[in-house]
């Protein structure tokens, strides 16, 4: 039987032993379920980070505002950025933060089947680990193990002439792929070709619940984004 301070000692060795992570955070459904994945898998996600192109608003930009919500419901501390090179400010932040004295051995990333050399440049100069949990699976595997885990996920901007308006707060839900494939075979059911970007309110990782509350529909860019104003940061039941 071990003592009370064998055990402490254990404990305290196996959380120097975790390895800290960073996730690329924009908001959506990818990033959050990899996340979550990788928390799973036994690394210990330290930062969420955020980053924003000053250049141009893009078609999923989210309200800053409720990317420090979900921050804040999931408990995980957020670093937002702006920038003109992803990959330059990237390893800047990397650096300062270990300039800091933290330790970071990881990057999660969300991407299913694009931008991987860009990721792998970025880790490699940075001796990160690149983890990638979703990389090449079948979309509507993803949004199965989404809608199966009890992620909430709604959409907020869709493609001007391939989804209408009326799919902006959709919900996305079992019945979610067979509705899009009704609507046009060629939309990928995790909007991988741009067709529709997504927010996460709840789901596992999620200690609070985001509560939307207030919107309104903006057509910019050939995108219809739904401009979300009101929402609350709640207990949950």
């Amino acid at each position: 039987m071990l003592s009370g301070h064998n055990c402490v000692s254990d404990l305290i060795g196996r959380e120097m032993n975790l390895r800290n992570a960073v996730v690329s955070w924009t908001g959506g459904k990818d990033g959050c379920l990899s996340c979550y994945k990788a928390m799973q898998e036994g690394w210990r996600v330290n930062y969420l980070l955020s980053f924003r192109n000053i250049s141009r608003i893009g078609s999923h930009d989210i309200n800053p505002e409720l990317i420090l919500a979900q921050s804040e419901a999931i408990g995980i501390p957020l670093i937002h950025r702006e920038f003109t090179s992803y990959e330059q400010e990237f390893k800047r932040t990397i650096l300062d933060l270990r300039a800091n004295g933290e330790k970071i051995d990881g990057a999660v990333f969300g991407h299913i089947q694009t931008h991987k050399k860009l990721v792998d440049r970025i880790c490699t100069s940075l001796n990160l680990d690149l983890l990638l949990p979703l990389w090449q699976q079948d979309s509507r595997k993803i949004l199965k193990e989404i809608t199966g885990l009890g992620f909430e996920v709604i959409v907020i901007s869709v493609k001007d002439g391939l989804m209408g308006r009326e799919w902006l707060g959709r919900r996305i839900d079992e019945e979610f792929s067979e509705d899009l494939k009704d609507l046009d075979q060629s939309i990928d059911p995790c909007g991988e070709n741009g067709e529709f970007h997504t927010i996460v309110t709840d789901g596992p990782i999620f200690k609070k619940r985001i509560i939307l509350s207030g919107s309104e529909a903006v057509l910019r860019e050939g995108y219809w984004f739904l401009n979300i104003k009101e929402f609350s940061i709640e207990e949950k039941l």
